[in-house]
Parts: C-alpha cells; structure tokens; sequence
C-alpha cells in the first residue's frame, strides 16, 4: 500500500479553525453574551474567518482522505452531518473510517477504478516526466450512494478527486508492470500535443500494482449531493421502459423512487377507464412485497368534487397541504383514515395533436402522499411538474400493456383498443366476425377412473394407519369412546373397499381430521406403540397435502407425463400451421388436450378458402402425430391410460368476442354460435346411436359433422392421410345419440396408423 502522511500546514490549519470555532461557540452561547457575532467576526483574523465559514457552512461535502487506505483525516461540518462522522471524542483520523466504509452495496470497485485513473497520471508525470493533457480526466467525477442519517433512504453523492497535490515515488524494486509496455502507447500526439489515448487507459489502470508506489500528501475529496437530479433520471428511464408500470415489481420500484424523492409515505396511481376510475396503492413499507397489486374502483361522477379531477381539469400540479381539513370525497376521506395527510397531485393528460379539443383526455393522476402535514414545498412541485411527461408516458404504456398477452394473431386489434384507450378515449368491444372455427381434442380415456383407484388406494393407507393408532390406544387404556372410533374406522374401509368417488376425496379428510388427528397428540402419550403408529400416521401425511398421497402423486405424474407431449407436439406444429394463415389458437390441458382455432378473414385479411382447408388437413395431421407420439413414448406403468382423439366440423362461421370480465380471451355470439359452444362440452362422451358405445375409441381419430357437404370434404382429407400412412383406409361411421335437444349429428372414425415417421413413409409409398 502507498504510505503518506498529511501534510504540517494542512494539520496546523485544521488545528485553528477548530480552535476559534470553539471559541466562538462558547463566546455566542454565553448567557452574558456582550459582543455579537458580527463583532467578534470583524476582530478575528479574515484568512481563517473565511476558512471557517467554508469549513462550517458550504453544501459542498469535502474530506482529506491517505490515498489507497482512504481513510478520512478532515472533513467539513457538511460531510460529517451527512455521513454520521462525529469529532466529540476523537478526531476522524484516529477513528480511521474509510471513505468507502460509508457507501451502499460495496460500491467500492468506481472509486478504485477513479483513484487509479488518478494515480496512473501522477505516475506519468513524476516517474515518466511526461505532461499529458489529461486534466478532463482528473476531473471526472463517480456518483455513489452514501448512507446519512438524516435521510430515511441513501443519498446519492458525486465525488470528484483533487490529486495535485499529491507526490508519488517508485519503491526499490527490480520489476515493475510497465517493464514490457511502451509507454507512448498510452499517449497520441496531436499538434505537438500529448493526450491520453482512452482505448488504452482501461487496460493501464487495470496493470496499475498499487504497491510498488509510495505517496505523499492527501486527496481531496469533494462531492455534491445530486440525489434529487439522479432520482429524477432513474425515475424517467423506468417510467418510458417497456414494462408497464401497472406491473407490481415496477410499481414497487417507482414507488422506491418517488418516496426517496419527496421524503414521502407513500404513493398512488389513479387510472382513468372511461367513467370508471381505478385506484392503485402498494403496501406501505416493510410489507413490499411485490406479488401483487390490487385496485379500488370508483365512478368519475363520484369523484367529480374531488382534489384528483380537479387538478386533472386544471392540467396542473395541485398540492393539498392538510387532507384532514379538506376531504371532498369518500375517496379521499379513506386516504385520510389511512393517515394520510399531505397529499401532492400530478395530473396526466394526453393531447391528441390530431383533435381540436386542447384541453386533451385525462389518462390518470399520480399521488404523493405523507403522514405529515405541509409536507411538500414548491421544489417538490417543480420536480412533480418535471416527471410529468415521463408519468403520461408511462400510464399510457400501461393502459397499451393491459392487451399485451395477447395470441400474435389477433394483437394487431387488441393494440388498436389499447392505443384508442391510451388517448382517454371509451372502450370500444373487440370483435372478430364470420370466423371458422376448428375444435380438437386428444382425451385421456380412463383418467377419471384412474384417479378413483389412486384416491382409494391412499384412502385406505392412511386409515389403517389411523385404525393402527386406535387399536394400539385401546390396548393401552380401554375405553367405550375409543372403541367406537375403532368401529367407525372399519366402518369406512369397508366402504372404501367397495369404491370411491371424487367427494370421497374431501368427505374422508375430514372424518379423519375431526375424528382422529385432534386426539393425537393425546394418543402419544398413551404408550410406546401408540406413539409409534402416531409417528407412522404424521410421517406418512407430512407433505403438502397433508395426506397419504403416495398413488395420486404417481397417478398425477402420469397424467403430466402425457399432457406434456401432447402439449409440445401440438405447438411443433403450430408453427408450421400458423405458417399458412395467422390464426388464433388457445390449448387447454387437463386430462388431455383440448385446442381451439379461429381463422377467418376478420383475423387475418388474406384469408381464402385455400387457407381454411389446408389448415382443416393440417389439423387432423398434427392430431395424427400427437396420437403416434402418445403410442411411441407410452410407459408400460400407464397401459390403463389411452388417449382418444376427435375434431369436430362446422363449416359456418361465428363471430367472438373479447370480454374483459372474464378469464377467456373470447366468448361466442349469438343463438347458432352458443349451440357449438354446447356441442364442444359434450361431444367428447357422446355415444353411438346405433350401438351405444362412445364414439371415440383408443388410438382412433374420430371425425364430428353435420352435413353431406361437411363428410365430403373430410372424406377427402381421410382419404390424403391414408395415402400419406398416418390412418387406415377402412371407416367407421355412424349417427350421434341427441345430445341435449341438438340431433342430426354423425361420426367417422379411422385407426391411426402407430409407428414411426419413417415407417409411415415406407407404406405411403408401397
């Protein structure tokens, strides 16, 4: 490490000015204080009157810190009251705080790499004797975040070094870094001029061996606080991003910045939806968790008094000094049962440069809010008004972002809301007409029953384990109650023996729980092999569900073992599928895979009958090899789990729409659209009128329509997938039992052929 020591006169310096600060302390808290401190200014001596009015008054922070150590050996009275420094009992020096022991986050590595910046001059100019024009170099400054307790948050702090004063000397040494390095490297000429030449610089600093030089003197340091300057631009940068700032974890961060800013509380957003008016609040600290973000809904006329609407009509920054005395609103007064009492107003307001109403749509108002009465200034104001462009940025990217998990397909109409919506403008309904629509499903045969077997099966385990427990505390002590519990016991195994259904699952978890398990901790105590079958009982139920779920997890792990081959084989297909037209495509697994297309001109407007029925054949395709894929990969463990397969024909259009009330992305219109939805739900189980069997049978592709003109068609595209070896050639068919008042339904079913791809190939072309 380079050694140095401060400098006689820098210490001799200090010395007075801390003296006659004393002095004068005493002299102006003198209870008999003859002389004012005007008087005793003019008589003092003007050098050090000057020095100390630095040292005790500017908002410039400034320390003498040893180079390398960086430990502070003077510092101003600003500099001590922002970090927390003290002089009462010892001087800074022998505290030895270093200047980098009072940033946030180990930010150490930009000061380091600033001092060796420095250092890497002085050597150039001591050692080399080289006098570079590098002085903008010496002058830039590294923004830090300092902790300060006068601030609830960390400070940001611009540091700048003054090196010119320091001296550095080579140590004895027979190798030094440089050896091998051409020193005129790191310099260009330019008119007889030497300057540092910046690609080269990194790479010096880095080599830079720290120890082989000693210093004399000290740094000087001196810093600004921009904390409010770079909490504005970290503030604009996250607000025009991408993300929304509706989106919780973004939220949280604006929040973050917002109460470091104005010293606040906390904050609100007020989006403005029509004449619906959504209020956002985060939890105030420490509850920051960010998982998620709800709204309080109120009408616009409900909020027509109120400070939010007015400062939204003024188009100005509205600060409402004490919200207690003025709550217009049973909006604002909930703010004020929640303590808040200062309360600072930015309205957002979009202008539409395209429309001649200058007064613009209100998209929102952002709300800083504090505890405190007359809490915000006039500078809180100028900054509120600065953030404002970047906040109607921001709101308007939300209100845009709302629509952005939308299928590729059709985001072109939900950005066209969303852009409309932005500008304040009503909601308007998304709409796709005359769409085809192309249903499918490849469904788990079985799963239901699968299920029973495995909730019987964990059923039965733990209550032997449960009637175990009883008959070992009946051993134990004997009683009347005890053995009428064990009766109930095997009362339920015989009725599980026999079987079970889905409520079964819940009906026994609680005759165990309100019968059994509140007595356990009683039944351990009563001898050692009821406390054993305790232990066995508690370790058996200890997971998550807190149960015996040892089948249902293997039956669980089944089901998603075929779901997620379904899953990827269908979307390797959609790809090549959306390839032929853009469509819309949603995909539902649960003991299966339901998919669901809509393609249709309104979606996309290329759309042609060409696309309609090389999307149909695409479809039965893609079902072919979800079924082939199922066969291939099939676990011998699952062999009581097929999978049936079946697509169901319309070939008239309908039309669907976005309600944003629900979790569908799109509902069908009218009466003949909501008889297909029926169709849908009940197709699957539907039975043969002829032999009153299911329709759909394991290994099969089962095709659903309703007229002559529909077989035709798949009739065809049966006969392609023959040729290209995905089905046999021989047909089922057949007509559907009424399902719910809606007849004339038929079906055709092929084999699919199971192999694979290549053997496929080898009989289409046999």
């Amino acid at each position: 490490m380079p050694s140095s020591k401060p400098s006689s006169s820098l210490q001799k310096n200090q010395d007075e000015i801390s003296q006659s600060s004393d002095t004068r302390d005493e002299e102006n808290h003198n209870a008999n204080g003859t002389a004012s401190s005007e008087q005793q200014a003019d008589q003092s001596d003007p050098k050090l009157d000057w020095l100390q009015h630095c040292h005790r008054y500017s908002q410039l922070l400034m320390a003498l810190v040893e180079p390398n150590t960086f430990k502070v050996q003077y510092a101003n009275d600003y500099f001590c009251q922002l970090t927390g420094l003290t002089t009462k009992e010892t001087s800074l020096a022998e505290q030895e705080i270093r200047l980098t022991d009072l940033l946030v986050n180990f930010q150490t590595k930009a000061i380091e790499s600033l001092y060796r910046q420095h250092l890497l001059l002085l050597i150039l100019r001591d050692i080399y004797h080289l006098e570079v024009q590098g002085k903008r170099l010496l002058e830039q400054p590294v923004i830090v975040s300092v902790k300060s307790p006068l601030y609830p948050e960390p400070r940001l702090i611009e540091f700048t070094f003054r090196s010119q004063q320091l001296k550095v000397t080579r140590r004895q040494s027979q190798d030094h870094e440089f050896a091998d390095w051409d020193v005129e490297q790191l310099l260009v000429e330019h008119d007889s001029v030497k300057l540092i030449n910046l690609s080269q610089l990194p790479i010096w600093t880095k080599q830079l061996c720290l120890e082989d030089y000693q210093l004399s003197g000290n740094l000087l340091v001196e810093g600004s606080d921009v904390t409010e300057r770079e909490t504005i631009g970290q503030l604009i940068e996250l607000l025009i991003e991408q993300k929304s700032m509706l989106q919780a974890d973004k939220f949280f961060q604006i929040n973050q910045h917002l109460r470091s800013l104005f010293r606040a509380t906390n904050t609100l957003v007020l989006q403005a939806e029509d004449e619906l008016m959504r209020l956002f609040i985060p939890p105030e600290p420490p509850d920051t968790s960010p998982l998620e973000l709800k709204s309080t809904a109120y009408s616009r006329d409900s909020l027509s008094s109120s400070h939010f609407l007015q400062a939204a009509d003024s188009n100005q920054v509205r600060n409402i000094p004490d919200l207690s005395q003025d709550c217009p609103t049973d909006c604002e007064r909930s703010l004020a049962v929640k303590g808040v009492r200062s309360l600072l107003l930015i309205p957002l307001v979009v202008k539409d440069t395209n429309s001649s109403n200058e007064t613009g749509q209100l998209a929102g108002v952002v709300g800083i809010m504090s505890d405190h009465p007359h809490h915000f200034d006039e500078l809180d104001c100028q900054h509120a008004r600065e953030l404002m462009p970047a906040f109607t940025a921001g709101l308007r990217q939300a209100i845009q972002r709302h629509f952005s998990h939308i299928h590729p397909a059709v985001e072109w109409r939900f950005m066209q809301e969303a852009e409309r919506r932005s500008w304040g403008l009503p909601a308007e309904p998304i709409i796709f007409t005359d769409v085809y629509p192309l249903y499918g499903i490849s469904d788990i045969r079985g799963s239901s029953n699968e299920r029973n077997k495995a909730i019987q099966t964990d059923l039965l385990v733990q209550f032997n384990l449960a009637l175990t427990i009883v008959e070992a505390v009946e051993k134990h002590q004997g009683s009347a109650f005890c053995q009428q519990l064990r009766l109930d016991l095997l009362d339920y195994i015989e009725k599980l023996k026999i079987g079970v259904k889905v409520e079964a699952e819940v009906t026994a978890q609680k005759i165990l729980r309100e019968q059994l398990e509140v007595y356990l901790d009683h039944f351990a105590t009563c001898g050692a092999e009821a406390q054993k079958a305790v232990e066995d009982y508690r370790q058996s139920c200890n997971n998550s569900q807190g149960s015996v779920y040892v089948a249902r997890d293997q039956y669980d792990k089944k089901i998603g073992q075929i779901n997620s081959l379904l899953k990827e084989t269908w979307e390797r297909w959609q790809v090549r599928m959306q390839q032929i037209i853009p469509h819309y495509c949603d995909i539902e697994c649960t003991d299966g895979l339901d998919h669901m297309i809509y393609v249709g001109e309104s979606i996309d407007s290329e759309f042609s009958l060409y696309h309609l029925r090389s999307l149909r054949y695409e479809q039965l395709r893609a079902i072919c090899d979800c079924a082939r894929t199922i066969f291939n990969r099939k676990n011998p463990e699952s062999n009581q789990l097929t999978v049936t397969h079946l697509v169901l024909v319309q070939d008239f259009t309908i039309d669907i729409s976005h309600d944003e009330s629900t979790e569908k992305l799109f509902d069908v219109r009218g009466t003949k659209d909501i008889r297909y939805e029926i169709v849908k739900k009940r197709i699957d189980k539907a039975m043969d009128k002829q032999t009153h069997t299911r329709i759909t049978q394991p290994g099969m592709l089962t095709v659903v329509y309703s007229t002559q003109d529909e077989w035709r068609e798949y009739q065809q595209y049966l006969h392609y997938l023959a040729r290209e070896g995905w089905v046999d050639s021989k047909i089922i068919s057949g007509t559907i039992e009424p399902l719910q008042g809606i007849t004339g339904l038929k079906f055709a079913r092929v084999e699919i052929l199971m192999g694979t791809r290549q053997e496929a190939d080898g009989r289409r072309q046999e």
